[in-house]
């Protein structure tokens, strides 16, 4: 599997359209629940406000891209004439899943610069603006696109320079990453790693950390804690959560799971679930 599907396997998205037509006047979206928000300017102008209170002018067709639940503004005037599609994100796994913390807090781009996404996005706007059957559906589905292809695009033009992201844009260090990604079950060492990634063992571990951020045999903890989560959420019972992880017991998951998060996973789901 490749390097994009193998992540959003794991952490897929779910769109809902909220938004279709003219826009007028200020718009708080708080940062509270599960849902990140995704803001398409079809035409007109449109001022966007982050929670530092930094203004974005946008005044051409643009994309708005917050993935996790974080406040922000938009305000437009009758004079600014715009037009807006707009949909709520939801990531299996929680809104702080390990894409979503790969991503900036916010991406705004004209979409001039994203022609890649071209063909989606005419198809969008028209079903937005349109009557057709089933648009709601059709939407939804187009935003989820969206997103993918501008996953894609982030990857590819390697326009995110730490963290995940950027190790995915790496030639070999991607390899690695899509293997500890697939299967984290394994006992993965970091000879093994290296050699996935055609590198010795001191240059794999030297430019893993300097990309990714953290040491390889850490970044494979963090993931397995994150599927866990995921599981935890689905009410999948420890026991089998912790062999699907790559852990012999599920002590050793509990072990792990209270150093990384700071409460076992029974205290976690209670925090969480309730």
């Amino acid at each position: 599997m490749d390097r994009l599907s193998t992540l959003l396997k794991h952490f897929n998205l779910h769109a809902t359209t909220f938004h279709k037509g003219g826009f007028c006047g200020t718009t708080d979206i708080y940062g509270q629940g599960s849902y990140g928000h995704a803001h398409l300017l079809r035409s007109g102008r449109l001022t966007f406000r982050d929670k530092s209170n930094q203004l974005i002018e946008l005044a051409e067709p643009s994309l708005v891209l917050v993935a996790r639940p974080l406040e922000h503004q938009l305000v437009a005037t009758e004079v600014d004439e715009a037009e807006l599609v707009c949909a709520t994100l939801l990531f299996d796994g929680g809104a702080n899943n390990p894409l979503t913390l790969a991503l900036p807090d916010y991406i705004v781009k004209p979409l001039r610069e994203l022609p890649g996404l071209t063909g989606n996005l005419d198809w969008l706007f028209e079903e937005a603006f349109g009557d057709e059957c089933g648009r709601d559906v059709v939407l939804n589905r187009l935003f989820e696109l969206m997103v993918i292809q501008l996953l894609r695009h982030l990857i590819a033009s390697r326009s995110i320079a730490s963290g995940m992201m950027a190790g995915l844009a790496n030639a070999r260090l991607s390899r690695a990453l899509t293997c500890i990604h697939s299967e984290p079950q394994r006992n993965w060492s970091v000879a093994d790693l290296a050699d996935i990634a055609s590198m010795s063992r001191a240059s794999f571990a030297a430019h893993f950390r300097k990309t990714v951020g953290t040491t390889p045999a850490d970044y494979l903890a963090n993931w397995r804690i994150s599927l866990a989560q995921k599981r935890l959420r689905e009410g999948r019972p420890i026991a089998l959560i912790a062999d699907e992880v790559g852990y012999e017991s599920p002590s050793a998951l509990a072990r792990t799971f209270r150093r990384k998060l700071g409460a076992s996973p029974r205290e976690w789901m209670q925090r969480n679930l309730v």
